[in-house]
């Protein structure tokens, strides 16, 4: 442990093992994707982060993946995954761009956050991709990351829907 000033500082692996102890087990992934993709863990730093934690909760190394832009993806990703999906993450799709997620191949779930759509500008543009997916036989939803978080269940039930009126 590091002191600065008044600061006190641990490493990234030290901070890791403390989110799996203190937050859910979801949360706790979300962490850890996040630590990932923003570089500031290494897959080797995560097997460290394992080795510290008690063994009960290796059963959540499978599911950490470090391509999830953002926290909430991670969330997405985790509450479909008890679904029974195909999910395919940060998927070029020509005409349209990266999406977040795809799901079976035709449903689009963006996970759209207040910082990176929230201008007037941002939403035209989410809404050109929208209509550029839809043309090539996609269907879009954009639940915003405090739905994902706060509201869990009403996306899961939209997501539900449209698979259920897919198959129909």
């Amino acid at each position: 442990m590091q002191d600065v000033g008044q600061a006190t500082c641990v490493g990234v692996v030290d901070a890791l093992v403390h989110a799996v102890l203190c937050q859910s087990p979801r949360d706790a992934i979300a962490s850890i994707d996040s630590a990932l993709y923003k570089g500031l863990a290494t897959q080797a730093d995560i097997a460290d982060v394992f080795a510290a934690l008690p063994a009960k909760f290796g059963v959540l190394r499978p599911l950490i993946d470090g391509r999830a832009e953002s926290g909430p993806e991670t969330l997405m990703r985790l509450l479909l995954r008890g679904l029974g999906c195909d999910i395919a993450l940060q998927v070029n799709i020509g005409g349209v761009g990266r999406v977040d997620i795809v799901v079976d191949g035709w449903l689009i779930i963006e996970c759209d956050s207040f910082e990176f759509h929230s201008s007037w500008d941002d939403q035209v543009e989410d809404r050109r991709r929208t209509l550029a997916a839809a043309a090539l036989g996609f269907t879009t939803i954009r639940p915003t990351a405090r739905m994902i978080m706060n509201e869990p269940d009403a996306v899961l039930s939209a997501v539900r829907g449209l698979l259920a009126a897919r198959r129909a």
